[in-house]
Order: C-alpha cells, then structure tokens, then sequence
C-alpha cells in the first residue's frame, strides 16, 4: 500500500485499527512512534547493486491506556514527515513488535489497515543457479492416464 492510499483511507475514517495476519487486532491504544523513510542499498547474491526505499510507521503498545491515535493526528505526522524526510508517494512497511520486531506490509478492508507478511526471496536466481519450480502432477493425473515424460522438463 502507498502512503497516498493511507492518506485517503485516513480521510474517511473515525478510528484507527491495525490488524495482525493472525486477525488479531493491535491493542487500540497503540502509538506511531515513527514516520520515516528507510532506503536499502544492497548487493543481491548475483552480484547487481540494488536500491530500495520505502515509508516505515512504526507501532507501539504501551501502558498508556488513556490515548488513542486518530485519524486526523496520524495524518498530520504523515504530512509533516513528507514535509521534512521528502518522502513521496512510497510503498509503507510497517515495524510491531512481537516475540521480536516484525516487517509487515500493509494494505486495507475497508475497515481495518491489514499488516501483511513478508517473504525473503532471491533477486537473482538466473544468476546463481536456483532452479525454476517445475510442475507437479497430481497421483489423479498419473491414475488418469497423464504422465510426466522425462523429457519435458515436469520430473
């Protein structure tokens, strides 16, 4: 999700939830304790210089019980940090802690902002020898009459 479609979802929202993969929702008297911008300069395992920037919002759950984030506050945080980081319409991670501090993408129902999971995989798998997955065929299909020739790249 970029952080111009959080910016229009906050606009017709009266709260603020966040929800975990597992649907669990994030305590409702969570902060955002950051707005920034984190840019990754990096060397993929093929050897390719590769840069990455996104907005991060970083939760928090504290003892503080009395406050709530609204909608309105989130966006002036959001305002004032593309103000002074120049952040542009940028993809949005977000930081939450759990066992330890997990990335999340995000994205929304049209009630709730959903925290996403995010998978590590590799940038250069042409270039360092990582097969392809090859198609699996199912024992129905064998029972069936369809067989994998070893020729064809499937087995």
């Amino acid at each position: 999700m970029k952080l111009s479609e959080v910016k229009s979802q906050l606009q017709k929202l009266d709260t603020i939830a966040f929800q975990l993969p597992n649907g669990e929702l994030v305590a409702n008297h969570f902060h955002v304790t950051e707005v920034g911008k984190i840019t990754k300069s990096f060397i993929d395992c093929g050897g390719t210089v590769r840069n990455e920037e996104v907005a991060n919002f970083q939760l928090w759950s504290a003892d503080d019980y009395d406050h709530r984030l609204h909608p309105e506050k989130l966006l002036s945080i959001i305002e004032l940090s593309e103000k002074i980081l120049n952040l542009g319409d940028l993809e949005i991670e977000v930081e939450y802690q759990a066992d330890t501090i997990g990335k999340f993408g995000l994205d929304f129902n049209g009630t709730n902002f959903l925290l996403t999971t995010k998978q590590t995989d590799c940038l250069a798998k042409d270039n360092c020898g990582i097969p392809e997955d090859k198609p699996k065929l199912k024992m129905a299909d064998i029972a069936n009459g369809n067989s994998c020739n070893p020729n064809s790249g499937c087995c």
